[in-house]
C-alpha cells in the first residue's frame, strides 16, 4: 500500500538524475519532464485512493447495472499517458533500446556520408 505520496518535484528531479545517469537528458526536455512528473504525481494520488476506497472497479448504473467506476477509467488513462511520456524521455526499456539502435544507425551512415564528403 502507498503511505507516503513522492511530491511532483522530487519526481521530477529523480527522472531528471535518471535521465542523466542514461545519457538521454537535454535542459530543452525539462517542460516534458515536468508534465510527465505531475502526471505519476497525480497517478500516485489517485492509486492511494483507490486503495482507500477497499478497490472499487464497479459503481451500480441507474438501471442496476453495474459499470468500470471513473476511479479507475481515470488510472487506466494515467497508465497510458504516463507510458507514452516515458517513451519519449527514453525512461523504459523499449524506447532507451530504441534509442541506442538509433543513434548506432546514425552514426553509421554519418560515417558513410563523411567520406563521400572528403572525396570531393
Amino acid at each position: 500500500m502507498i503511505k507516503n505520496i513522492t511530491s511532483k518535484e522530487t519526481i521530477k528531479r529523480r527522472t531528471i538524475s535518471d535521465m542523466k545517469k542514461m545519457g538521454t537528458h537535454r535542459s530543452e526536455y525539462n517542460r516534458i519532464i515536468d508534465i510527465y512528473s505531475q502526471l505519476v504525481n497525480q497517478y500516485l494520488i489517485i492509486t492511494k485512493e483507490f486503495q482507500d476506497s477497499g478497490y472499487q472497479f464497479e459503481v451500480p448504473t441507474a438501471d442496476g447495472s453495474s459499470k468500470k467506476s471513473p476511479i479507475v477509467a481515470t488510472l487506466e488513462s494515467l497508465r497510458k499517458d504516463i507510458l507514452q511520456y516515458s517513451d519519449r524521455l527514453c525512461l523504459n526499456a523499449k524506447s532507451y533500446g530504441d534509442r541506442e539502435i538509433e543513434s548506432k544507425t546514425k552514426s553509421s551512415l554519418a560515417d558513410v556520408l563523411s567520406k563521400f564528403d572528403s572525396d570531393d
